[in-house]
């Protein structure tokens, strides 16, 4: 799976999103303008000492994240969308955009794939989620639909063993 983020403009989320990326073994695509340099002590402190293990792109524009991913297949989850990101087939090679925290994606792209726009459901008084839980929701549901291809199929116990 593939996480794009669209001009993102807080370090933590980023982070965040970073950790949740690494632990899930999902590429994750940063699209400038950011916020913040991508070697802000917050994007670090939240992603713990995973962020070197990260698999990041970083791109210049929407437009060179097209270019060179031509033939991706993007998911744009939005608050605006008529499907509910469970209602999708989520494939392992898919990407998944979320756009800055003050905005959104942009309703110029939006329109261009309406399609292929997602919402996670939410009440009506609530503007949007903060854009990490956004990330894991969406994404873990992705992977669910892939059986969650690749990853540890039980943990182990620190102290004790599972009887």
């Amino acid at each position: 799976m593939n996480i794009v983020l669209l001009e993102p403009e807080i370090p933590q989320n980023t982070g965040n999103i970073g950790r949740t990326c690494c632990a899930t073994g999902t590429k994750l695509h940063l699209i400038e303008p950011m916020k913040f340099r991508i070697t802000e002590k917050n994007l670090k402190r939240a992603g713990m000492d995973y962020w070197e293990d990260l698999d990041v792109v970083i791109y210049d524009s929407y437009h060179d994240f097209c270019e060179q991913n031509p033939e991706a297949k993007i998911w744009y989850a939005t608050t605006k969308a008529h499907h509910k990101y469970t209602d999708v087939e989520f494939g392992p090679d898919d990407f998944i955009m979320f756009g800055k925290e003050s905005a959104g994606i942009p309703e110029e792209i939006l329109v261009e794939h309406e399609e292929t726009c997602i919402r996670i459901p939410m009440n009506e008084d609530i503007r949007s989620l903060n854009l990490s839980n956004s990330v894991a929701i969406v994404l873990y549901e992705a992977l669910r639909q892939q059986n969650f291809a690749g990853m540890q199929d039980a943990g182990e116990l620190h102290r004790l063993e599972w009887k």
